[in-house]
């Protein structure tokens, strides 16, 4: 079928373009003979929260893309920023001691909205690429201290700090570990804080210490002289938005200080307004040394990532490391500062902080409550703009004691099928469906996804009937 939404408003062969993608493209993430199978589904045009595809179907996009597209589609003034940029400078280095006019511009916007005592930025591509840095420049640091035996970084089982080698490594995912040789050696894990997994017995604030402390046991095991530093998403996201307890994060800086351990957060997520700030630690009582950030740096328009480097590793780096041997091509891309400059005016100028902080956050919180009503539905609980439900077979008496579905059923993927088919997209994490919808989402629409999300859960609730699986 063709559709005339493509790039232009060009045709669109649906079945041309699936031909193509299955015999060249190989997606992230993905089983290549599956999807090769089914033929991938086709996105053509966004505008606001919605997306079309090539056959002309309408969706509400409650993923932001990946987490990522903040302002919403069809911004036309980033587009314009960046051709303005593409026609002048469409590229060069920052090697040789060169710079370029939007990378100074951005560098000195991020150190305005970022929380004190971060002056400084270093440019990347991606949050993998970010996080990838954080490994060579928290191992410099201590290196230029005279303390080259403090390598090991530690952090979560089920994290997500993006794939590449070290990366991955930092992740804390048993699929990326089974694959490709993670983790390198000198990253180790502890466990989540995820009340509905760990929590049975405890209140929800016995239990953030409780968790936290299982940092400061790794951290004795280990020998704190070899600890470089904690990293951690002040939610989790690709996780399955796990949302951790109020006690949680204050605890743990209280153990990284205690130690002299660096804090790396994790915000390439919950940065930018999807937590109704620029950067969620300060929400978190956290004050990290290093911010990793990409996705809401740009809403995706142009890929992008950084970390923000907090005053006590800069000055080392700076007064006393000579050269940091770590870099890429597109550190500070022209095209890709451009983009975010003008993305950030708009965060700015629209006033999204505060709209997600008091308004669109607390009115999601309440409707997102609701679906726990539904008998598919275990627990639902939102933090900003992002949220998540659990799928279970029966309900219990408390969260604790719902009763889950076998995993190899993959009731998650039932779900989230359906979802796609009614044009709503909620993620799957394993049985666990979660949101994280643009920031420019109103009251009204987030009113229509719920009732998107409810419809999609009462089809997967008869299907599973059906199926023999209730």
């Amino acid at each position: 079928m063709t559709n005339p939404d493509g790039a232009g408003g060009q045709q669109v062969d649906t079945a041309a373009i699936q031909k193509l993608d299955s015999a060249h493209y190989l997606h992230p993430f993905t089983d290549f003979k599956s999807l090769n199978a089914s033929g991938a589904r086709v996105m053509v045009r966004g505008e606001g929260i919605y997306l079309w595809d090539s056959n002309g179907n309408k969706t509400l996009d409650g993923m932001s893309g990946l987490w990522c597209v903040n302002v919403g589609y069809g911004r036309t003034s980033i587009a314009d920023a960046v051709h303005r940029q593409m026609a002048t400078l469409p590229f060069y280095n920052s090697f040789f001691n060169t710079t370029n006019v939007p990378a100074a511009r951005l560098a000195a916007k991020l150190a305005e909205i970022s929380p004190p005592g971060f002056e400084h930025v270093y440019f990347t591509g991606s949050g993998s690429e970010a996080n990838d840095t954080n490994v060579r420049m928290v191992r410099r640091y201590w290196e230029v201290l005279g303390c080259p035996e403090r390598q090991i970084i530690i952090s979560r089982d089920n994290a997500y700090h993006g794939s590449t080698v070290a990366a991955a490594s930092l992740s804390g995912m048993s699929g990326m570990h089974a694959q490709g040789g993670a983790p390198i050696p000198g990253i180790v894990h502890i466990g989540q804080p995820s009340y509905l997994e760990s929590g049975r017995g405890m209140s929800e604030d016995a239990f953030g210490i409780e968790a936290a402390s299982w940092l400061e046991a790794k951290i004795l095991a280990l020998g704190a002289d070899r600890v470089a530093a904690f990293i951690g998403e002040p939610v989790q996201g690709a996780g399955g938005v796990i949302i951790p307890p109020a006690t949680y994060w204050p605890e743990i800086q209280r153990i990284c200080d205690k130690y002299g351990v660096l804090l790396i957060a994790d915000e390439v997520i919950c940065g930018f307004g999807r937590l109704g700030a620029w950067f969620s630690s300060a929400l978190f009582g956290i004050k990290p040394d290093l911010i990793t950030f990409a996705k809401g740096v740009t809403s995706g328009y142009v890929p992008m990532g950084g970390v923000l480097v907090g005053d006590r590793v800069a000055e080392v780096l700076i007064e006393r490391g000579g050269e940091f041997a770590h870099g890429f091509t597109y550190s500070g891309h022209p095209v890709a500062c451009a983009a975010a400059l003008e993305n950030i005016r708009i965060i700015e100028d629209e006033g999204l902080l505060q709209q997600v902080a008091g308004v669109t956050a607390p009115h999601l919180k309440r409707r997102f409550a609701e679906l726990a009503s539904h008998p598919l539905v275990g627990h639902a609980d939102s933090c900003g703009l992002v949220a998540g439900l659990n799928l279970v077979r029966a309900k219990g008496q408390v969260v604790h004691d719902d009763e889950s579905f076998d995993p190899a059923l993959g009731v998650g993927m039932v779900c989230r099928g359906h979802m796609f088919d009614n044009g709503m997209i909620m993620r799957a994490v394993g049985d666990r469906m979660i949101i994280a919808p643009p920031l420019v989402m109103d009251c009204a629409q987030i009113d229509e996804m719920i009732g998107r999300i409810r419809h999609c859960l009462d089809l997967t609730y008869a299907d599973l009937q059906a199926r023999g699986w209730l």
